[in-house]
């Protein structure tokens, strides 16, 4: 079996290094599970059956997604020798509390613990966390962005929490004792951890689940948020948030207002069918919303017409 999941895994690689280009950099990933985990002879395996490839020169390095309590020195020792660079760890929540009752099976200090030992010895770290889960709320979900930024994560990932069935989740769904939040709920929520790892020049990989996990079918997905515009939907509330803090406090009745984004920015300024202009125009009473892209801007630096002080056209 194990031979059989090694010569199944090189297929796979093969086919996908044969559909990219020669100066592209590539990595091999282990995700989907906690790799680190795994009968440790098989990961042998299949760590050496990746760094073949780095030696080869036809990838740069590896990367693995797995739990805060499958690292240790002597796993990290072995991941150093086989080239991995980077380690993705599943810090769904840094509260105790929703831990304990998401039954992680792990504390927020060997959260901690593990995240401090990987940077320490060089790797890179990526924090994976959810929004939404059993006892969480909008203030613990922003403690572990922080939680995540301050313990030296060069990356992060966003995933609001979907109830499929078969799970214990959708049990508690149905007793009442889980109640799933709902699209908007996920998309403000995301929206406030994502500035924390903006501000903090953490690159945010994904929001929401991939397209090959985005299960909508009535006999897998129950309930929750999601949506395969998630990430798109986020990223324009955080553009709303941040025209709303620029705004000044005086009327906006009837007035124009004109906003300055990066370039390649605006459609995420604007939002979903215009919802940011018809937002701003219904909560501030602006009589029009006029966003426009602006070469001198970068990233999600933004200006508004007030604060420019020239004309809107």
């Amino acid at each position: 079996m194990e031979s059989f999941d090694v010569y199944k895994v090189k297929d796979e690689i093969d086919t996908a290094l044969s559909s990219v280009s020669s100066d592209q950099e590539v990595e091999i990933a282990f995700f989907g599970g906690s790799f680190t985990g795994i009968d440790r002879e098989l990961m042998i395996s299949l760590l050496e059956l990746a760094h073949g490839y780095i030696k080869n020169g036809d990838v740069s390095s590896i990367r693995c997604s797995t739990r805060p309590d499958y690292i240790n020195d002597e796993i990290l020792d072995i991941l150093e020798r086989y080239g991995v660079k980077t380690i993705e760890l599943g810090l769904q929540s840094s509260s105790d509390d929703v831990l304990m009752r998401t039954k992680r099976g792990h504390s927020a200090s060997d959260e901690a613990y593990a995240c401090d030992l990987i940077v320490k010895r060089g790797f890179s770290l990526v924090g994976q966390m959810m929004i939404g889960l059993p006892g969480s709320c909008e203030e613990s979900e922003i403690e572990t962005a922080r939680f995540i930024v301050s313990h030296g994560a060069k990356g992060a990932r966003i995933y609001p929490t979907v109830v499929f069935y078969g799970t214990e989740l959708c049990e508690m769904a149905r007793e009442g004792e889980y109640s799933p939040i709902s699209l908007d709920e996920a998309v403000e929520r995301s929206a406030k951890v994502l500035q924390i790892f903006r501000d903090n020049g953490v690159d945010v990989i994904r929001i929401g689940l991939c397209a090959s996990e985005n299960l909508t079918s009535d006999e897998k997905y129950y309930a929750g948020p999601n949506h395969p515009a998630l990430g798109e939907m986020v990223e324009s509330a955080v553009y709303y948030n941040k025209i709303v803090t620029r705004l000044s406090s005086e009327t906006h009745v009837g007035a124009t207002l004109c906003v300055y984004v990066a370039k390649g920015c605006l459609s995420k300024a604007i939002g979903q069918k215009k919802s940011n202009i018809d937002k701003l125009v219904r909560n501030f009473g602006f009589s029009s919303v006029k966003i426009r892209e602006d070469n001198s801007l970068q990233g999600y630096e933004l200006v508004l017409d007030e604060e420019r002080k020239r004309e809107c056209t």
